[in-house]
């Protein structure tokens, strides 16, 4: 019997191992089919001289990787890049903490206000950007002819210093109620004893704030600013629908020049060591920024 008992606990594991596997492998087999595979191909032919169309290209090694990073296009659109990222991610993270503090108290219609806060998140960035993009041609000039106000009667999109901020308005208004959900819903769980014995310590608004609020919330933080940096370091909707590149190539992002060189120019391979170099960037950054949060965070 107990011989009996364990060949049949075994069949059953089996079957349902089995099962599993069954279960995932159609999701494993895409996943490997459309993700692994292509990254693999792609990887290779970074290293080739492949333009996309041609069947017959040659091996050149890493001529593309040298080539592209003295590339001054490509180090311009690095440089604007960086720089975006820098200030979505400084304004995205402070800004939606301290939206996240106001909706956090307790007011009248607050629900009503939440829900209203959260619609541009549901709007594509693409277009989110098509109607700014009429806002600045159209709409802010008018009103700068009417009130005969100089600095409003240009379009904001046409001068190489202000296109950059004009952009990045927009992504900012946009990525900006994802962030202020999360950092609501890490302030609604922090211990509200914990709270409250503080203020019983005679703890100031500021020393809860810097000593109780930030330290619990730094599991939400490091998700913010991974978030935000993603999305400023892939901007693209924004700028294919605003700009494209423009004005004189002063808001070509990298995400925007890896496109132009894939489906404009013919590049393909340099367009792939393009995009390898920014995927290697992007893990860099994100790995330095989760180490660095994870060492502050409080564990419950």
């Amino acid at each position: 019997m107990p011989g009996k008992r364990i060949a049949a606990i075994g069949r059953y594991r089996f079957i349902k191992q089995l099962t599993f596997g069954c279960m995932v492998l159609p999701g494993t087999v895409l996943y490997i089919m459309f993700f692994i595979v292509p990254i693999i191909w792609g990887i290779y032919y970074s290293f080739t001289n492949y333009n996309g169309v041609a069947r017959k290209y040659s091996f050149i090694g890493l001529n593309n990787y040298i080539m592209g990073l003295k590339n001054p296009r490509f180090l311009s659109s690095l440089s604007f890049t960086l720089r975006y990222a820098l200030c979505l991610v400084i304004l995205v993270s402070i800004i939606s903490l301290c939206l996240a503090l106001l909706l956090n108290q307790k007011f009248a219609l607050r629900k009503y206000v939440r829900a209203i806060y959260f619609l541009p998140a549901v709007l594509s960035a693409l277009t989110v950007g098509i109607v700014f993009d009429e806002i600045y041609a159209r709409a802010l000039p008018a009103i700068g002819n009417l009130f005969n106000t100089a600095s409003m009667s240009m379009n904001v999109l046409s001068r190489k210093n202000t296109a950059f901020w004009g952009i990045l308005f927009v992504h900012f208004w946009q990525g900006l109620a994802i962030p202020t959900v999360l950092f609501l819903a890490g302030l609604q769980v922090i211990p509200e004893d914990l709270v409250e014995a503080a203020m019983i310590d005679g703890a100031g608004k500021v020393q809860r704030f810097t000593h109780i609020t930030i330290p619990f919330l730094m599991p939400i933080i490091s998700i913010v600013l991974v978030l935000a940096l993603k999305s400023g370091l892939l901007v693209f909707e924004y700028i294919m629908a605003m700009t494209k590149g423009g004005p004189g190539g002063s808001t070509e992002s990298l995400a925007y020049l890896i496109y132009n060189h894939g489906f404009i120019e013919r590049k393909f391979s340099t367009a792939v060591a393009e995009s390898i170099m920014m995927a290697v960037l992007i893990c860099g950054i994100s790995f330095i920024q989760i180490s660095w949060s994870n060492k502050r965070r409080v564990y419950q």
